[in-house]
């Protein structure tokens, strides 16, 4: 039987997923495994252990020695998931069906990075997992296969990131599966309306209270993992926040926004730019009370 020798360069929980649904699939097999060069994932590497598949570290993925060392196992394709370097030519097309990665967003929209914080961020009802050609861009290469899943509102970061898991793995074996059968009819990406998200960094996670609800349940919802959560502080104690409620019919009126204005047994009422927000989920080191401030650690 006709196999594909597929070259994986991986990491994390997307890549475990990706990796038992392709080799269990015989019309595949892996030549080699390259994971993060910094990577703390061992599950890949026990992999590589179990079924006897080269395991690869290399600083530069795009260096003469490392270009000269793969090409010895004549991969026939590479596969990008969760992987953290930028492919160069001429390693793009080294395998003779070139390089190809999986994305956990709807390109041309949401290239770049913390793609399932932004989805929520920006109160999209879907987001979507593509599978496209790289090139010498970020996630700029013609689109392969796109899928589309629904987001509701009981979705949060957490559920995404589950369904997600799943998902890119599922996309990612249907797009090898239209390589193995020569369907692979690719679709150049729109680049006047796509966009990119940057990556998430540290004082990201503080709220604006200068908003409206809405935007403040999608931004705590977006956040809601236990080593993230959305933050503020009260006077000058954090306190990280998982889960809001909107609350339905709450009266608009001006007031300032971030001020506690109602404590429910363990829940807080926090005025925003329009109305209100229930706060359900949280961490403080402390009590409570109506009049509180919550503030951004900047303008304490």
């Amino acid at each position: 039987m006709r196999k594909i020798k597929i070259g994986y360069f991986a990491d994390g929980i997307w890549s475990h997923y990706a990796f038992l649904k392709i080799k269990n699939d015989p019309r595949f097999e892996f030549a080699f495994i390259v994971p993060r060069f910094d990577t703390q994932d061992h599950t890949l590497f026990d992999f590589a252990q179990r079924f006897s598949i080269p395991y690869i570290k290399s600083k530069d993925i795009n260096s003469e020695e490392f270009i000269k060392k793969i090409n010895h196992y004549q991969s026939e394709i590479f596969v990008s998931m969760s992987f953290n370097q930028i492919f160069k030519e001429p390693l793009i097309s080294l395998p003779k069906l070139k390089t190809i990665n999986c994305h956990a967003g709807k390109l041309p929209s949401y290239r770049g990075r913390n793609i399932l914080n932004w989805v929520l961020i920006n109160d999209e009802k879907e987001f979507g997992i593509t599978v496209h050609y790289i090139d010498e861009g970020i996630d700029t290469g013609d689109i392969i296969l796109q899928r589309t899943y629904p987001i509701s509102e009981q979705d949060d970061y957490s559920t995404l990131l589950k369904k997600a898991h799943i998902e890119c793995a599922t996309v990612l074996h249907e797009a090898l599966i239209l390589f193995y059968n020569h369907q692979v009819f690719p679709t150049p990406q729109d680049h006047e309306r796509g966009f990119y998200c940057p990556m998430r960094i540290l004082g990201d996670e503080l709220i604006d209270w200068n908003q409206n609800s809405r935007n403040i349940f999608n931004f705590i919802r977006s956040l809601n993992t236990p080593n993230l959560g959305a933050k503020s502080y009260i006077d000058q104690k954090p306190i990280t926040i998982f889960k809001s409620q909107l609350i339905p019919n709450a009266p608009n009126y001006i007031s300032t926004p971030g001020v506690v204005v109602g404590v429910h047994k363990n829940d807080i009422i926090v005025k925003t730019l329009d109305n209100t927000i229930r706060i359900t989920d949280y961490l403080f080191d402390g009590k409570i009370k109506i009049g509180d401030r919550l503030k951004n650690e900047t303008n304490l």
